[in-house]
């Protein structure tokens, strides 16, 4: 049996829904024949053709405007933004147009539009292809954000954005796709999954590690080398950041009293700031150390293998947080 991958994933999400909904359409570069540079998109062009794939220039500003437009007559279209770091050339329509004309037509209109955002660093992309902007838009009222880690979440999840009233990002992170092109995939069952509840990957009693797209991945293999020395981490991926699963991560501290929350952007400003705040204001009955973060240095991405790979957190770096909340305040 062949694998199924989280290009698998999206890409048979997207087709589940254009067959289920005429009105689904996908916007972007090269997401009609060539599949993508990525490969997600490859075979779609054959099922649907040049009505359903609208293969544009490269202009995000066009993709992102011709999806708003879509949205507002009544189709359900996805915009996909080939690499997220360029999202800035469409901010206007996203922040301006799609999340705030609910609002400002007092819910006679709505844009029910998905915009896929290519995310973080794909290994040696440099600082203009490999950023993680995740925390710019969970910042905007009138969006839902969402940012799924594994495969058959991210199928059901991009399932529910489709469906969504409103307009969603959904953050898809380049390492996690399993491959470039190739044959699909196996076909995997997955029913739209409901916004804002969160998942555990992994139990545990002495930190909470929470955890999204691929840093995700680096927290699990943290927690395995932690268990090894007697030290059982809780690995909780929101999967969700707007809505944000707030009692699955209650839940949590309830067990292990102690925070971390690990993402591939900037420690600066980055979403882990908004969960330790909440935390902070509403779990601190249940915190026995300070909440800790781990996160990109405040640095541009370098291209250098040896540089990206000391800006980025990874299992070691998690791994070594933990331990120093531990050795701060013991093993009670």
């Amino acid at each position: 049996m062949t694998k199924f991958t989280y290009a698998d994933a999206v890409r048979q999400a997207i087709s589940e829904e254009m067959e289920r909904d005429p009105d689904v359409l996908l916007i972007g570069e090269d997401v009609g024949e060539p599949g993508g540079v990525f490969g997600v998109t490859k075979g779609l062009w054959d099922r649907f053709g040049a009505d359903r794939l609208w293969d544009t220039p490269i202009s995000e500003e066009a993709i992102v405007g011709a999806a708003v437009g879509a949205a507002l007559v009544g189709a359900r279209p996805i915009a996909e933004i080939m690499f997220g770091d360029f999202v800035t050339l469409a901010m206007d329509m996203i922040v301006n147009q799609a999340a705030k004309t609910h609002y400002m037509t007092g819910g006679r209109l709505s844009a029910p539009m998905v915009v896929r955002m290519v995310t973080g660093t794909s290994g040696s992309t440099a600082a203009q292809h490999s950023q993680s902007l995740e925390s710019w838009f969970v910042n905007v009222p009138g969006l839902k954000v969402v940012a799924p880690s594994a495969a058959e979440d991210a199928k059901g999840l991009l399932k529910q954005a489709i469906r969504d009233p409103d307009p969603v990002i959904f953050f898809e992170h380049k390492q996690l796709y399993g491959g470039r092109g190739g044959p699909a995939g196996d076909v995997v069952e997955v029913e739209p999954i409901p916004f804002g509840e969160g998942r555990l990957h992994r139990e545990g009693t002495d930190v909470t590690i929470v955890s999204y797209l691929k840093t995700r991945e680096h927290a699990s293999t943290a927690a395995e080398t932690l268990a090894a020395e007697g030290i059982e981490c809780e690995v909780f991926d929101p999967r969700t950041l707007v809505p944000f699963d707030h009692e699955g991560l209650r839940r949590s501290l309830a067990k292990t009293g102690r925070l971390l929350i690990a993402h591939e952007a900037p420690v600066r400003g980055g979403f882990g700031a908004e969960i330790a705040a909440w935390a902070a204001e509403e779990c601190h009955d249940l915190l026995r150390a300070p909440v800790a973060r781990v996160g990109n240095l405040n640095t541009p991405v370098p291209y250098a293998p040896v540089l990206e790979n000391h800006t980025l957190p990874g299992p070691d770096r998690i791994a070594a947080t933990v331990r120093r909340m531990l050795d701060k305040k013991g093993n009670d």
